[in-house]
């Protein structure tokens, strides 16, 4: 019998087997700010093969299933902020400036024979620029509120911890349209035959910032909010009775 089916919801899938998220990224499934809806209605949208979808998600399932990593739908709730902050955060603050200097290094050299670079580097530094802001949203006001209630578990902290969820998913959101975005002016970061190796490490990094903000926006979308929804109502349910 297989693990997974196209009823459940993209982003509990990837909840329960992380690894999943290859195969949906092969497919172009937005598994991160998309993942609260069933996998049926991303492959009716996009008239793909679902027969061949959950083949590879159930298969790879089968060869990682006693090898899969931290399952953070149980972790600590510290221990999850902590990675959040020490991979996802740590990798955007540091490959970010970087990434910026590289889009417009390759424009200046490469921009007249590739009008899209011109393109690429307002999106890139569009999303740049919200990230900041977002990720230091992240780390001033919900993350401390989420650590400050592991400590009181008072209800008033958590409060403060959910407090401006639905700004952060729309934040994400906007991020990940920008990436979209990305994607499709680069025709899928597809490299042409007269650039140098700069070029290619600009896309290269481009891609590796896209799949990492994915995983990012994903563990926050459908595991840490739901978690902290949860812990909310549960508690409104104990004052109550």
């Amino acid at each position: 019998m297989s693990k997974f089916n196209s009823q459940q919801n993209i982003g509990d899938i990837v909840a329960e087997f992380p690894k999943a998220g290859e195969v949906f990224k092969e497919y172009k499934i937005d598994f991160c700010c998309g993942g609260n809806r069933p996998l049926s209605d991303a492959i009716e949208k996009q008239n793909l093969n679902e027969t061949e979808v959950l083949d590879k998600v159930n298969k790879l399932y089968e060869t990682f299933a006693n090898t899969m990593d931290t399952n953070w739908r149980e972790a600590n709730l510290d221990e999850f902020v902590d990675h959040i902050v020490n991979k996802h955060h740590g990798y955007l603050w540091k490959e970010m400036p970087e990434i910026g200097q590289l889009t417009t290094l390759i424009l200046k050299v490469h921009g007249l024979h590739h009008p899209e670079l011109s393109k690429v580097h307002k999106l890139f530094h569009t999303v740049k620029m919200d990230l900041e802001g977002h990720l230091t949203k992240e780390e001033t006001l919900q993350y401390p509120a989420i650590r400050k209630f592991i400590e009181s578990k008072s209800k008033e902290d958590l409060d403060e911890a959910v407090r401006i969820i639905k700004e952060l998913e729309d934040e994400h959101t906007e991020a990940g349209n920008i990436l979209k975005d990305l994607r499709a002016v680069t025709n899928d970061y597809e490299i042409p035959e007269d650039v140098c190796g700069t070029f290619v490490n600009t896309y290269q990094k481009l891609q590796e910032m896209e799949s990492d903000l994915f995983e990012h926006i994903h563990l926050e979308n459908n595991i840490l909010f739901p978690r902290l929804f949860a812990l909310q109502e549960s508690m409104s349910y104990k004052t109550s009775n």
